[in-house]
């Protein structure tokens, strides 16, 4: 049954005044809905990945204009009941209008997919920097911290609480300024001046758990109701990442991070400023209500904290930013409109690209980030070293999906230098089975279907992975660079 979302985004919408009184509107959206096919782009490396849809770099043939296309999957969304979020995010980045949150330009649809044309941020996710950097300085992060602020004021200015702020959702434009982006959890106040009201066969309840573990609050994990709180708290784990290089509440397993978070076991790096572990201390209150900027004065006392002092909140997008990290070996492969990547369900008819490894074009997926970074980001410290023999370093290490018969399992897989590949269970850590390279190399191939689907063939046995970062290739080539070498 085909979704025709994109006409009810047309129709006439039931909105809620601050005062509580429904009444009908017809909205004319700033960003219209076009006659375009996915023909007319040309598709370049892969964003991002969420549970239904793909971010991908699109330039439009005719114009030359470069996109950050989001592609939505009906069935998948039909399926389990995201519709109305859709329609309340597509309606959302309309008519958000402010510097440091991504701008929706147009949007399509075809038989599968509904397409959202955002704004391309050339620099990249501040995860990405962090990585890159291992850890940003105070400077660094005094910045982007305040053009995150910024934007949030503005936001929960119009009653709308984010819900998934982290630095995987903070782009970077090509001058190095920040944009909010994946308003897909955006939950509107009662009092919002935009809100939506969804009809209750659909409405979320209000203590839903939304959001990325390691930035989840202790009061969403006791099913109170959402505040503003929520992106505060979310704030404060990314200034700390920002800082530290890791979140503070990271552990091996999501019940291990929640028992952390619940705990408020945290913990500062000796190197961290006293303005910096005092702001971050103030942001990660137990109390939402306490947290600074959701105190009686707002977000004026959030910016007056001392970690912020020099900032001219005036003038934040006509400062000089930060110098950007550029991944060393990606050149601008990985945002070249040639980057190929298999893309299934797309447009009416097939889609046909080159593949990558027949196009002699280093995928996107490969030229992400370095190895080594990944493996460093991933690792969690040093609790896997009891699975490592003396001398045996870890080259790739990642959460990734199991694919069985039955049920998917979530899973930790690592390769080794020696070689080895090994995946455990990830909440146990206990080694369920492990994949041991003897004296012949060859005995073991990896097939990747997609971007984020590879398989591992040994004589005896296929074990197929799902990867949501997109690395399939990644892990392709590291683990033949181990058997070439």
């Amino acid at each position: 049954m085909m979704l025709e979302m994109e006409k009810d985004f047309e129709s006439k919408l039931r909105l809620q005044n601050p005062n509580g009184v429904q009444r009908s509107k017809s909205i004319a959206f700033r960003a219209p809905q076009e006659q375009f096919t996915i023909h007319d782009f040309e598709l370049g490396g892969i964003y991002g990945v969420g549970s239904y849809s793909k971010v991908v770099r699109a330039k439009k043939k005719d114009t030359g204009c470069v996109y950050a296309l989001k592609i939505m999957d009906k069935k998948f969304i039909t399926k389990e009941n995201k519709s109305q979020y859709v329609k309340l995010e597509r309606i959302v980045l309309d008519q958000l209008d402010h510097p440091g949150i991504i701008r929706l330009f147009f949007t399509f649809q075809d038989t599968y997919s509904l397409y959202m044309a955002l704004e391309s941020c050339e620099g990249g996710e501040i995860f990405d920097q962090i990585i890159r950097k291992g850890r940003l300085s105070e400077v660094e992060t005094r910045f982007y911290a305040a053009e995150v602020i910024d934007a949030l004021e503005y936001m929960h200015g119009l009653g709308l609480i984010h819900r998934d702020i982290k630095p995987e959702n903070l782009l970077l434009t090509s001058d190095g300024h920040v944009k909010i982006a994946d308003l897909g959890s955006v939950k509107p106040t009662k009092d919002s001046k935009i809100t939506v009201v969804l009809p209750s066969s659909t409405s979320e309840k209000a203590c839903t758990f939304v959001g990325t573990a390691a930035y989840i609050p202790p009061e969403v994990l006791n099913s109170s109701p959402p505040t503003f709180g929520i992106d505060l708290w979310a704030l404060g784990c990314t200034l700390y990442q920002m800082l530290s290089g890791s979140s503070p509440f990271k552990d091996a397993s999501e019940w291990l991070i929640f028992q952390r978070i619940i705990a408020r076991d945290l913990k500062f790096p000796d190197y961290f400023s006293d303005a910096a572990r005092d702001l971050i201390d103030k942001l990660l209150d137990i109390d939402p209500n306490k947290r600074l900027g959701a105190g009686p004065h707002g977000y004026a006392a959030l910016k007056k904290h001392p970690f912020f002092k020099g900032i001219d909140w005036h003038n934040l997008r006509r400062a000089p930013t930060p110098k950007l990290a550029v991944e060393s070996n990606s050149g601008e492969e990985g945002n070249s409109p040639d980057s190929s990547w298999n893309l299934t369900h797309v447009g009416d008819g097939p889609f046909q690209q080159v593949p990558a490894e027949k196009s002699g074009v280093t995928s996107s997926s490969e030229a992400h980030s370095h190895l080594s970074r990944l493996a460093s980001i991933d690792s969690f410290d040093s609790k896997w070293q009891q699975f490592l023999d003396h001398g045996e370093s870890i080259v790739m290490i990642l959460n990734v999906k199991k694919i069985q018969k039955i049920t998917n399992k979530k899973v930790q897989l690592i390769l080794t230098d020696k070689p080895k590949l090994i995946y455990l269970d990830p909440s146990k850590q206990i080694s369920k089975e492990s994949i041991v390279w003897s004296d012949n190399l060859r005995e073991i191939s990896i097939q990747v279907a997609s971007s984020s689907h590879f398989k591992i063939c040994m004589p005896k046995k296929v074990l197929s992975f799902e990867d949501s970062k997109q690395r399939a290739w990644q892990w392709k080539k590291a683990i033949e660079e181990l058997q070439n070498r």
